[in-house]
């Protein structure tokens, strides 16, 4: 599918900006400088060509090595569509598939935009202390320590957007680093004393526009970690078009992918 191997190389795009390749065979093993494990992974290193199933195996252990010689757990993320049948050789060479959720993907004119409430402000993040305020709000959602997202002042690399609610910071999202027009929006998090009064939908709607006007992106998707966000996602005008696959070896955080 075209639009799926469109965004699977947009993606392998963005990630080289602040990553260290690892190529191997039909595998792309990403490192970044930080080691929260997050920010590290595997992609696929051709989207949208046929990959050689023997290569694999040897592929697959030199990235293993060479996430292991740097203390890392290598996940892997994929877009079925643009290369299929990868991820079950993967899940055969001792991966674990975790799960297959719906790519979804809005263009500039089907975003829909939701009403901002009275006292509910939507803004980017310019400094790196609004940037760990962000973190923080992240790992409250998240449930997890050590959420480390570095602060770029360039929205063309990405940025993470803040929604205040009474002037109380409560919910974040972030888009990544913009190629070929095309960015991933992620890390949608709502404070927990802040859940169901719409704010994940206002976070989301509000960094994909962003991403559209400060990044220049003119395609933006996502995966939705749950039916529940899979319908807010959809209201706001994401559509699904592709596939995702997310795998991990055994052990390290296989339970925190989705």
């Amino acid at each position: 599918m075209e639009i799926a191997a469109r965004i699977a190389s947009a993606q392998l795009q963005g990630l080289t900006r602040s990553r260290r390749q690892i190529v191997a065979g039909p595998l792309a093993g990403m490192l970044h400088d930080n080691d929260a494990w997050y920010l590290s992974g595997g992609v696929a290193a051709e989207p949208g060509t046929p990959f050689d199933p023997e290569e694999v195996p040897w592929a697959l252990e030199t990235i293993r090595k060479a996430f292991a010689a740097e203390g890392r757990w290598l996940s892997v993320e994929l877009i079925e569509e643009a290369n299929p049948g990868l991820a079950e050789v993967l899940a055969a060479n001792g991966m674990t598939i975790v799960s297959r959720p719906p790519l979804l993907v809005v263009e500039p004119a089907d975003l829909n935009l939701p009403d901002l409430p009275a006292d509910v402000t939507a803004s980017v993040v310019t400094t790196p202390d609004e940037q760990l305020l962000a973190d923080a709000i992240a790992a409250d959602a998240y449930e997890a320590e050590g959420m480390a997202t570095p602060f770029k002042p360039n929205p063309a690399d990405g940025a993470t957007v803040l929604i205040r609610k009474g002037g109380v910071p409560a919910a974040v999202a972030a888009w990544t680093a913009v190629a070929d027009g095309v960015t991933e929006v992620v890390g949608v998090g709502t404070l927990h004393s802040h859940r169901r009064q719409g704010l994940g939908a206002i976070a989301t709607a509000y960094a994909t526009q962003q991403s559209f006007e400060l990044g220049g992106a003119t395609l933006a998707w996502l995966t939705p970690g749950d039916e529940g966000a899979d319908r807010i996602y959809r209201r706001i005008g994401y559509a699904p078009k592709a596939t995702a696959v997310h795998l991990g070896d055994p052990g390290g955080h296989l339970t925190d992918l989705r």
